[in-house]
C-alpha cells in the first residue's frame, strides 16, 4: 500500500464516516432496497413521483423521493426535495442533515454549515452533525473552528475512535505531532482490529524518526491479528 494513497484514502474514509454513523437516522429505505440497480432505484422515484403527484403532501414520501435522488446521486435534486421538507418542517432533522451533506458534495459549503449549525442548534449533542461540520469548516479553511469542533465531539464520544482519527487527521494538517500521535493511539485503542488507525499512527511515528516505537504499534498489531503482510511495507521501514 502506498503511503501517500492511504493518506487520501484515509481522509475520504474520515469524510465518508460522518455520514455512515447516521445513515440508519434517515429510516427511509429497508434493508432489501439497499441492494437495488441503478435502473430499480430510477423505477422507485417514477413511482414515488407518482404518488406525490396524486396525493396531498407527505414529508415522508418527499424525504423518501430525496433519499432516491441521494442513491442516484443526483444532489441538487435532493437539495431541492430536502428544502420543500423544510418549507414545510424547518427543523426537519433528517432533511437538514442530508440537504448539507449533498451540499457537501456539490461544495456548497456555506450551504453545508448553515444547516449543520441549524441541527446543532437543535440538538446541540448530535455527534455526526458536529462531526460533519468541523469537515465542512476544515474544507473552507476554517482549520481553527474545525479543531473547536472536534474538541467538542472528543469530550462528548471520548468512546468514539472516529472523532479521535477525525481529530488527528486535523491535528497532522496543523503539524501538531504529539497531539495527532496521541489521538491516533486513542483511536488504536478504540478500534484494535482496524489496520488504517494502526498504519497512520505508524507513519506519523515514522516521520518523527520514532522507529522503535513504530515497530511496537506494528509487532502488537499483528498480536491481535492484523495479518502482518498488510503492514509489510511499514515493517521495512522501521
Amino acid at each position: 500500500m502506498d503511503s501517500g494513497l492511504h493518506q487520501k484514502g484515509l481522509i475520504v474514509l474520515l469524510a465518508a464516516l460522518a455520514v455512515q454513523l447516521t445513515v440508519q437516522a434517515q429510516s427511509l429505505t429497508n434493508q432489501s432496497e439497499q441492494t437495488l440497480t441503478q435502473q430499480q432505484w430510477r423505477d422507485s422515484l417514477t413511482s414515488i413521483n407518482r404518488q406525490i403527484a396524486t396525493q396531498s403532501w407527505s414529508t415522508d414520501l418527499h424525504l423518501r423521493k430525496a433519499a432516491i435522488n441521494l442513491e442516484l446521486q443526483q444532489w441538487q435534486y435532493a437539495i431541492d426535495e430536502y428544502g420543500l421538507v423544510l418549507e414545510h418542517q424547518p427543523q426537519n432533522p433528517a432533511a437538514l442533515f442530508y440537504r448539507a451533506y449533498a451540499a457537501t458534495h456539490l461544495r456548497h459549503y456555506d450551504v453545508a454549515r448553515r444547516d449543520y449549525e441549524e441541527l446543532l442548534r437543535i440538538f446541540p449533542t448530535h455527534t455526526e452533525a458536529r462531526l460533519s461540520l468541523a469537515y465542512t469548516l476544515q474544507q473552507m479553511g476554517r482549520k481553527t473552528e474545525a479543531m473547536d469542533q472536534l474538541n467538542m465531539v472528543v469530550e462528548m464520544r471520548p468512546d468514539s475512535a472516529v472523532v479521535y482519527a477525525a481529530r488527528a487527521s486535523l491535528e497532522q494538517e496543523l503539524k501538531q505531532y504529539e497531539a495527532a500521535i496521541y489521538d491516533w493511539q486513542q483511536a488504536v485503542r478504540l478500534e484494535p482490529s482496524n489496520s488504517d488507525y494502526v498504519v497512520s499512527l505508524v507513519e506519523l511515528l515514522l516521520s518523527e524518526d520514532r522507529k522503535s516505537e513504530a515497530r511496537r504499534v506494528l509487532d502488537d498489531a499483528v498480536k491481535r491479528g492484523i495479518p502482518r503482510g498488510l503492514l509489510h511495507q511499514w515493517y521495512l521501514r522501521c
